[in-house]
């Protein structure tokens, strides 16, 4: 099932790298500064050949600099569920073509391209690249399968908040189509992946003309229905797409 996101465009991405270089540039300029002051007070001492404390401050600003130009990038994303602290501000996020999160291999390929999207300076070849196809994408993310894409708006969310993060008193929120559409040994025929698939439409939807909205959320619902071997109820396809995810939910085995 294609789903269709909001790309993030060459403007906001490009605040949100120049963001994340101004926290490395910040970074070189401590580094500098405790080196320095480091060097100071050991040239006061004996000129003697480094000792083995020495070498392993060496080796660790080598890894320190290793880590800040060369993970920074890839640490955060695969890790802080596809954003850096640039991201972040500006609301962007890095994920795989499908929609779900991007793994640590995939972070850490699209940013060991970024010294070619970068050539000859200031991400000339990237932007290049990213003019020439619809979806934004660089060098980097072409080699992942990876886009950037902004944050799905969270005003008037179609899916309530289940008890998987909060509880929900059932006085404020009373919708018995949710737990009264589909009995519960055809909701278990559902797996984790379908529940995914669910999650990953409800969290771009917003972001969807109406039309798209409605006949991707048919498809879908009309795929899980199938899969539960029973007939997709009249009216609203989200409306059963929420009641499905809710009743997974409630089942204790989705999370």
């Amino acid at each position: 099932m294609e789903l269709q996101f909001a790309v993030a465009g060459i403007g906001s991405r490009f605040v949100a790298v120049l963001l994340d270089h101004l926290i490395q540039f910040a970074a070189v300029i401590v580094e500098v500064l405790l080196f320095a002051w480091i060097g100071s007070h050991a040239s006061k001492g004996d000129s003697a050949p480094l000792n083995t404390a020495g070498k392993w401050f060496i080796g660790f600003v080598i890894f320190f600099n290793f880590c800040l130009w060369a993970g920074y990038f890839a640490l955060f994303e695969a890790f802080w569920r596809g954003q850096t602290p640039g991201k972040r501000v500006m609301r962007l996020r890095t994920i795989k073509d499908s929609g779900r999160q991007i793994t640590f291999f995939e972070a850490l390929a699209r940013n060991l391209m970024r010294l070619v999207d970068y050539l000859p300076s200031m991400y000339l070849v990237g932007v290049i690249t990213m003019l020439c196809n619809k979806q934004n994408k660089r060098l980097g993310d072409m080699v992942a399968g990876t886009l950037v894409v902004h944050e799905a708006r969270e005003e008037q969310p179609l899916l309530p908040q289940h008890n998987a993060f909060l509880p929900v008193k059932e006085s404020t929120w009373q919708t018995p189509v949710a737990s009264s559409m589909f009995a519960a040994d055809a909701v278990a025929k559902l797996k984790a992946s379908d529940l995914v698939v669910i999650d990953a439409f409800f969290a771009r939807a917003l972001d969807l003309d109406m039309d798209v909205r409605a006949g991707m959320a048919q498809r879908i619902a009309q795929q899980m229905a199938a899969k539960m071997g029973v007939a997709l109820p009249e009216g609203n396809p989200q409306r059963a797409l929420e009641a499905m995810a809710v009743a997974m939910r409630g089942g204790g085995g989705f999370r």
